[in-house]
């Protein structure tokens, strides 16, 4: 059964949306804080989510003190390649940054989307680029399987320092990024993403690289805009 519970979050005046993202990990591994502030998260089988999964619950997806910044944080990974891969390696472009893992059912259920934004974005100065919070081997795999034909970003407690580096300590999966060409966060998106929301997003996103508008009346537009779709869609 799919959950959906949808809000507006502000956060260093970012406009956040946050959904059901939550699963819970199966591993060998034990959770723990780390030092310097680092989560170490499980990284292996994902079940059914139970209430003591979600961040709050349902109504509250994310902690509201969630401290988003102001601009792309730098953080490297490995590439599919196996090279350390810099996340400015797209300085100019818009980013879609999408943190995901092969265990979790909602990140799976999104790739056709991402591929498709990819594809569909791309000619305006846009490029999705995937995060796995995952082993590789894993990664590899799944990536092939799925023709997926943006650049993916791998890593595990690596991965999960640069998910903190956007604020979101506790491992909700997945979620999205959308930054200017400038490199501003203009959205974060907690939860799957549609079609709809994407759209949305990435043609506000557009006005600003045209600097048509301010990136603080870019945040409200999308805040208002996703908070419309919402109300318009039942349950």
């Amino acid at each position: 059964m799919t959950h959906r519970a949808l809000r507006i979050l502000g956060a260093a005046s970012v406009a956040i949306v946050a959904a059901w993202a939550g699963v819970r990990v199966h591993s060998s591994l034990v959770a723990a804080r780390a030092p310097g502030g680092s989560i170490k998260v499980p990284v292996g089988e994902a079940s059914a989510p139970t209430l003591s999964d979600l961040a709050g619950g349902f109504d509250q997806a994310v902690p509201a003190a969630v401290k988003i910044p102001d601009r792309l944080p730098d953080f490297s990974l490995q590439g599919r390649d196996g090279n350390s891969t810099s996340i400015k390696a797209w300085d100019g472009k818009s980013l879609i940054i999408n943190f995901w893992a092969t265990w979790c059912a909602p990140c799976r259920r999104e790739i056709p989307l991402l591929r498709a934004l990819h594809s569909d974005w791309a000619a305006r100065g846009m490029t999705v680029v995937g995060v796995a919070v995952d082993y590789r081997d894993k990664v590899l795999t799944y990536a092939d399987e799925l023709k997926i034909n943006y650049p993916v970003l791998i890593g595990e407690q690596d991965a999960l320092d640069a998910a903190a580096a956007f604020g979101v300590e506790t491992p909700v999966f997945p979620f999205t990024v959308f930054t200017d060409r400038r490199g501003e966060v203009v959205a974060l998106y907690l939860g799957e993403l549609h079609r709809s929301e994407a759209d949305l997003i990435l043609k506000v996103v557009e006005t600003l690289n045209q600097n048509q508008v301010a990136l603080p009346e870019a945040r409200r537009s999308i805040a208002e805009g996703l908070h419309a779709l919402r109300a318009a869609t039942p349950g």
